[in-house]
């Protein structure tokens, strides 16, 4: 009888450790599965936020630039009414409009950057430029430290 106590006290013994093995086998498998789920989907979403970041970036530039084509088409004299101010006003607009979406999805040095830009370019297009200056001259620095800032920051 001891021989045969001995014989189930062992296969009770095996399966018990087999299935305990089985367990951690299956926990670990879970486990490194969700972390791989859970990286897949933070990959995804860095790629999002990246594509929305360089569909922003590219809204913003082609808006500047069509508000530096109205800084450039600034008559010497206007008004309310004009010709020139209606659209210009649609575009300045719009600039502003990505301007503070920069401010959404960007780090604030961004920004910051895209703000100096923006006034610089805002001021040249409602209130003109002091003798002696061009609009390329007041631009191109804000308009340079933006472009670098972003790509900067799009790593």
């Amino acid at each position: 009888m001891a021989a045969e106590t001995w014989t189930a006290l062992t296969s009770l013994g095996g399966v018990a450790l087999g299935g305990g093995l089985s367990y951690l086998v299956q926990r670990t498998t879970q486990r490194t599965a969700a972390r791989i789920e859970q990286s897949k989907q933070e990959t995804a979403m860095t790629e999002a936020r990246r594509a929305e970041r360089l569909a922003l970036l590219e809204r913003f530039i082609t808006v500047a630039a069509d508000a530096e084509r109205c800084a450039f088409a600034r008559p010497p004299h206007w008004q309310e009414g004009d010709e020139w101010h209606a659209p210009t006003q649609a575009v300045m607009h719009r600039f502003w409009v990505e301007e503070r979406m920069i401010r959404v999805l960007f780090p604030v040095a961004v920004h910051d950057a895209a703000r100096a830009y923006f006034l610089v370019l805002n001021g040249a297009v409602w209130e003109g430029l002091p003798e002696g200056r061009t609009v390329a001259d007041v631009i191109e620095q804000p308009h340079l430290t933006f472009l670098d800032t972003a790509r900067a920051a799009l790593g």
